[in-house]
Formats: structure tokens, sequence, C-alpha cells
């Protein structure tokens, strides 16, 4: 596996297929939509996608993934990308895609604002 800066790398290269996508984090790079992250960039230097139920399982079985886990608990919808799909631009577009378009399905976060004081 490329070390973690190489993994950052790839990444963006990963964001810029689609416009849209816009990079946040300065050390642990992800993105979300509405308040939801859909990819990042583990602390190990692993790129995780979130995806929709049935392109999960799909993921999953086809590339025999194991769980997501951050800081001691399992992200639910998320999938570690192996290896083998590093090296393949095109599939690795191709799900960064699957993982957009299903975030733009979920429902939107409230933002936590600071709250005007009443002077």
């Amino acid at each position: 596996m490329p070390e973690k800066q190489g993994m950052i790398n790839l990444y963006n290269d990963m964001l810029a297929s689609i416009p849209e996508a816009v990079r946040k984090g300065k050390t642990t790079p992800y993105t979300s939509m509405n308040g939801n992250m859909y990819s990042f960039v583990s602390k190990e230097g692993e790129i995780a996608l979130r995806f929709g139920k049935e392109d999960l399982e799909k993921f999953v079985k086809e590339y025999n993934t194991k769980d997501c886990i951050q800081y001691g608990a399992v992200m639910r919808g998320y999938a570690e990308i192996p290896e083998s799909v590093y090296s393949n631009k095109t599939e690795l577009e191709r799900y960064f895609r699957l993982s957009f378009e299903n975030a733009t399905t979920l429902k939107p976060k409230p933002t936590k604002r600071p709250k005007k004081s009443s002077k």
C-alpha cells in the first residue's frame, strides 16, 4: 500500500473525477454533502467510501472487504477500498461516483450554528 501522502494524492485524483466533490480536512481528507460524510482517508492511510445498502453488499461480496473501523467503532455503510482497486483508476472513480450518488440521497443533517447573542 502506498504511504499516507501517496494515498492522499490518489484520493485527490479520485475527487477530481467529480467536479462537485469538494475535499475538506487538512490532515484527514474527507468529502461531505449536506452534513453527511461519504468518503475519507483514514489516519492509517486507507480510502473508505460510503455506499447505499445494495451497492455496499455488492462491493463487499466482490472484494471480500472487511468492516471499516475508526476509533474502535464499525462505520456502518462504509467500505475500505482494497489495495487491488488503487491501481485501477476507472474502478476507483466508478466506486467514488456510486458513493457520491448515494450521498445525494441522504437526508440533510441540521447545521450547528452558534446562537446569536441578543444585545
